[in-house]
């Protein structure tokens, strides 16, 4: 009889989650979400950006996130690192893990990152060299399912983008559907050629459910053979330098899905609704997860009174 995969989900609400967020989430209230995330098992945890705070207020208080929050053996605490000064930020405050993003759109590696791709991986070589110990490096490329500037990108494109990284010592990939602009079959055919220069353990899917595709992207993904999927709860996020970028794939509605296919994520569903739904009085607004409006599927209902024995 063979053995069900896990999917592994790794948790990006801190960070992807509410950087598009017009209200600044208390540090105190993050830092109770970060600690929530770690007592529930999370392989990964995105505790935020270390960018200028002139770009990204609401994320202004990444030190102070990581200096409160309790840390569980086992977990990589992950920073978002846009350049040597946020890099060098990232690791005084004790990242476990630097994520550098660049993307494969030019036109939005400009609009986002304000650097050209060869400028990026100018300043990416000067991280790579930094002192770091222990502390691993994860490459991002956004926008690797399409642009919303240039559309579709090239498949080689992307993949010498992960060879770059990967010459750099990078021992994570992820590749990002920033604006939601990919299909089940466009991921399976991309993950298929990613995997035999990555590895499973070392490769993660960031989807957006721009388009409502997120779920089944996922699906993709993990029968071409990936293991590892970003999520946000209660599916906050999108990317504030990119039109139409709504939510991350929603971490419960993933966990649920899997709960229903038979797939293992290790992780506790009903105590991931209970947070989630904690969330609207974070943000100020209903966020898009829909297991945690629903419930999950085993949770029935009684049936009308009055209705005829069968």
């Amino acid at each position: 009889m063979s053995t069900v995969r896990p999917l592994i989900v790794q948790e990006v609400c801190l960070r992807d989650g509410l950087q598009i967020e017009p209200v600044f989430v208390p540090t105190a209230d993050k830092i109770r979400l970060a600690d929530a995330f770690s007592a529930l098992g999370f392989a990964r945890i995105e505790v935020s950006s270390f960018v200028s705070p002139k770009a990204v207020p609401v994320l202004a208080d990444a030190s102070e996130v990581f200096a409160g929050m309790q840390r569980a053996p086992g977990t990589v605490y992950v920073a978002l690192v846009p350049n040597l000064k946020g890099a060098e930020r990232a690791l005084a405050a004790g990242a476990g893990e630097l994520n550098l993003v660049m993307s494969a759109g030019q036109t939005h590696n400009l609009a986002n990152m304000r650097m050209t791709t060869e400028e990026s991986f100018d300043g990416f070589a000067r991280i790579a060299a930094l002192p770091r110990g222990d502390v691993l490096l994860n490459g991002s490329v956004a926008t690797a399912f399409g642009c919303p500037f240039e559309g579709e990108q090239p498949v080689a494109k992307v993949l010498d983008l992960v060879r770059r990284y990967l010459d750099l010592g990078c021992t994570g990939i992820t590749l990002a559907d920033t604006t939601g602009m990919a299909n089940p079959r466009q991921v399976a055919a991309l993950v298929e050629q990613a995997l035999p220069l990555v590895g499973a353990d070392a490769l993660t899917l960031h989807f957006h459910n721009t388009r409502g595709l997120g779920l089944a992207n996922v699906v993709a993904a993990y029968d071409a053979g990936a293991q590892r999927f970003d999520a946000a709860l209660g599916g906050l996020g999108g990317c504030p330098f990119a039109p139409g970028a709504s939510g991350n794939i929603c971490t419960e509605d993933l966990v649920a899905m899997c709960e229903e296919m038979g797939i293992p994520t290790g992780l506790d569903l009903p105590a991931l609704i209970a947070l989630s739904r904690g969330l609207p009085a974070l943000v100020g607004h209903e966020t898009a997860g829909q297991v945690a409006k629903a419930g999950r599927v085993a949770d029935l209902h009684p049936a009308p009174p009055g209705l005829r024995a069968a």
